[in-house]
Order: structure tokens, then sequence, then C-alpha cells
């Protein structure tokens, strides 16, 4: 691949009112992983927000609850980029929050203004630009009913808190019922090249205009499938299989946005890359069969 890296590359979609690059950035890794060094440098996460908006990155994934002890996501994000450019989008999730030792809690509904609130001092804005309701505090769906959470924020686009919603982990049940409570942009759940559980979630967005955001769209099991397959079609495209597995995410439709989160700056122009890759029908056929 010998194109110049750029966002725009793999196309837009529109949040609400909202038009983003296809290809965006999550920020979970900016504040570093406890086994990586540089998680005690704010210097590379920095440069990464810098030069993602450099590459025409305009759509910024982020929440209240992505924090260290010594820094957090929103915090970067408003140091890095404010003031922000006016196309660019930030999309944070509230539901769950995070006790100053890592645990985990989640909110009753009277308490998502807090978080929404935080969230607006974190980042130094007027309103939120998509607030994902985020359900369940674990990476496993939960069951139950969403109305009464979905509805409280629904009240906080109503006040002009939010301009749009979105859901997070959830079913296709769950997001027929926020869709009956109030307009849904974006539904971001687990999913990936070999971890494709949520296909009927994936379709239900396609067919009422709403973008599907997989999470954790790169990472792999200790003995992930397909490794011949991927590095095969990797290869033919001089790539990463990384890179592939970003490509194949973003084939899967063109309401399909793709978030990969690093806290280093050339691996940040490794995924926007990806966007510039273009799998034919066989190599496609190839890697779906890898789930089968």
């Amino acid at each position: 691949m010998t194109q110049a890296p750029n966002a725009a590359a793999a196309g837009t979609w529109k949040l609400g009112e909202q038009t983003v690059n296809r290809m965006g950035l999550g920020a979970m890794r900016l504040t570093g992983m406890p086994w990586d060094p540089a998680a005690k440098r704010r210097e590379p996460a920095i440069t990464v927000l810098r030069r993602a908006i450099e590459l025409g990155v305009n759509h910024i994934d982020t929440a209240a609850f992505y924090f260290t002890p010594t820094r957090s996501a929103n915090e970067l994000i408003s140091t890095a980029l404010q003031p922000y450019p006016e196309d660019l989008v930030l999309t944070t999730k509230v539901g769950p929050s995070r006790t100053r030792n890592g645990e985990f809690e989640y909110a009753r509904p009277e308490r998502l203004r807090g978080q929404v609130e935080e969230n607006i001092r974190q980042l130094g804005l007027d309103r939120l630009d998509v607030v994902n309701l985020r359900w369940g505090t674990g990476l496993d769906k939960e069951p139950g009913s969403v109305a009464e959470h979905f509805g409280a924020l629904a009240e906080l686009r109503e006040a002009g808190l939010i301009r749009e919603l979105g859901i997070s982990n959830i079913g296709t049940e769950q997001l027929r019922e926020a869709m009956a409570i109030a307009p849904v942009v974006c539904v971001q759940n687990r999913y990936s090249l070999t971890d494709r559980a949520d296909d009927a979630v994936l379709a239900l967005c396609a067919e009422h205009g709403i973008a599907f955001v997989p999470f954790f769209a790169v990472t792999t099991g200790a003995e992930a499938p397909g490794e011949a397959e991927l590095a095969s079609v990797a290869q033919a495209h001089e790539a990463s299989p990384a890179q592939v597995r970003l490509a194949w995410t973003l084939h899967r439709g063109p309401h399909v946005l793709a978030i990969p989160g690093t806290g280093d700056p050339a691996h940040l122009e490794q995924n926007i890359t990806a966007g510039t890759l273009v799998l034919s029908e066989a190599e496609l056929a190839l890697l779906d069969g890898i789930a089968a």
C-alpha cells in the first residue's frame, strides 16, 4: 500500500447531522496500558491526537472512565486539541463509572446527568456531540430493558446537553427499544473478523441508517483462527494482518465506522492507511470463511 494515509479515504457517514470520516480514533489507549512503559509519558498521546487531526480524523471516541491514576483520555483530548476543529465529533459514553482504584460501578438513571456534565467539563464543551449509553459494566451484554436509562439521556438531549444519542453493548431487542424512545445515530458493540456474534445488530443498523461502530475490531485472542488466511491477504497488499482486519471491518457496509485505538504515532498511521485497502470479492470470501 503506497497511498499517503488520510482518514477520508475510507469514506464518510452521518451521525445525525454530523458528517464524519469512517476511519476514526478510539481514545482508550491514550492513557497507556498497565503493561506499557509509555503509559508514564504524556507526549506520545498528545502527538497521536494532533497527528490524527492532521491525517483527517474527525471522529474520536472517548469516555470519562478512560483514566489511569495519572491522566485521563478526556483531559488529553482537551489539552491537545482545543480549540477544536469545527468538523471534529467527540463521542463519549455514560452508564459505567470507575472508582479511583479501578472498580466499575453502574449509574442509576438519575445519575446520568452528572456523568454527562462531567464529560462536558473535562472536554471543555458547551454540549456533547454524541453520547452512547454503555449498557453494563463488563464486555458481556446484560439482559433487561434499557428504557429507563435511555429515556433519561433523551431528556438531557431535549435539555440541550447532548446533540445525538447512541447505545453500546446491546442486542437487537434493546436497540429497537431505544429507537422507540429517541433517534439512535450509532451502536457500539464488540465485533471483529473472528467475533461476529452481532451480525444481526449490524444488519438492523444498516436497515435503519444507524452507524455500527465496532470496538476491539483488531484485538485477537491467544489462538485466533484465520492466521494463514490473514497472512495471505496481507502479503498480497503489502499490509499487516491488523490492517486487513480493519479493512475487512470497513467492508462490512458503508454504515460501519472504525475507531482503532493506539498511543503510538506510527501505529496510528498504519491504522489510517488501512482505510485505503480495497479487498477483492475473492479475498472477502476467504476472510468471511474464517468465522464459518
